[in-house]
């Protein structure tokens, strides 16, 4: 497979890459990502394309051919004409990096309140979208059978 650009950017800054020692950047093999409309696979030189991300896990091939997954949450995927990727999204965490206890934690609280009879119409869109939140989390630690 031939590496190409990928850069995922949220409101908190640039994720990946990262710059190498010698100065260049990390470059990747594939991208797999949920779209609205299903599942894209994004290798090098793929035709320009755009589409919308919902919550959802993202996974990426590193040069050495392992995977890397993470939780991200809404957002835009866009392959420009050379074949470099921008995923720009509202959050982005590595697998490695989140803190199952606390997701777990967020799941329960979240179907707590969506259990409370005298909820409003927006606490209910807000305790669903942290319960999808929450579950992708998990699911990017303990991917599901």
């Amino acid at each position: 497979m031939t590496p190409f650009n990928l850069k995922i950017v949220t409101p908190q800054g640039t994720i990946f890459p990262k710059t190498l020692k010698d100065g260049s950047n990390q470059q990747v093999l594939n991208v797999i990502v949920r779209t609205t409309v299903g599942d894209k696979g994004i290798l090098a030189r793929h035709e320009p394309y755009v589409a919308s991300l919902p919550i959802g896990l993202m996974r990426v091939m590193d040069k050495n051919g392992k995977y890397r997954t993470a939780a991200i949450s809404e957002g835009t995927i866009r392959v420009d004409e050379g074949g470099d990727t921008l995923v720009l999204v509202g959050s982005c965490e590595w697998s490695n990096k989140i803190d199952l206890s606390r997701s777990e934690e967020m799941r329960q609280l979240s179907e707590t309140a969506l259990e409370n009879p005298d909820i409003t119409e927006v606490e209910r869109e807000i305790a669903e979208h942290d319960l999808k939140r929450a579950i992708n989390r998990i699911n990017a630690v303990n991917p599901p059978q």
